[in-house]
């Protein structure tokens, strides 16, 4: 239901923006505006991007928890098709979401909000750790060693050669 609501409003939103600032300053400032604000916001969008993909390759590389920097570049991504979609209040939206201290108080909400069941990093494992698989992790089966040599008699006696299938090279 809040989806609905949101694709309905927005809109709405928009058109009274739209209505409200282009009688103010005029039809041609305010298509200036709206184009100035997708170039800006692209521009800011790409910085603040590769800051969020630095931070998250660090975050990786130290071992930490990915969990900030991966919402933040979501935010990020947000914010560029807000920025890019014309219109005054989803202009306001998306630079809002460039700032990292609003980013950051959203993260601290939504964090607040759901629960994480677990976590683990995975790969990293040290000379004390070693896998032992589980009973679970074993799959009985049987196998039959086929020649890789097409002519081999062992495969010419057991199979007939088939033809080609069209999805090789041969």
């Amino acid at each position: 239901m809040w989806l609905l609501l949101a694709f309905v409003a927005v809109p709405l939103i928009e058109i009274a923006l739209f209505i409200n600032v282009g009688g103010a300053i005029g039809l041609w400032p305010t298509l200036a505006i709206v184009v100035a604000t997708a170039f800006l916001g692209s521009w800011l969008v790409r910085t603040q991007g590769l800051m969020a993909i630095g931070n998250l390759q660090r975050s990786f590389s130290e071992l930490n928890d990915p969990t900030e920097p991966l919402v933040h570049g979501a935010m990020i991504l947000i914010s560029g098709m807000t920025l890019l979609a014309p219109g005054f209040f989803t202009d306001a939206i998306g630079f809002a979401l460039l700032i990292p201290a609003v980013r950051s108080a959203v993260f601290h909400y939504l964090r607040r909000r759901v629960t994480v069941q677990s976590f683990s990093m995975g790969g990293a494992q040290t000379a004390h750790q070693t896998h032992r698989p589980s009973g679970d992790d074993v799959i009985d089966g049987q196998f039959t060693e086929v020649d890789q040599n097409p002519e081999s008699p062992a495969n010419t006696t057991q199979h007939p050669p088939l033809p080609p299938s069209g999805w090789t090279k041969h």
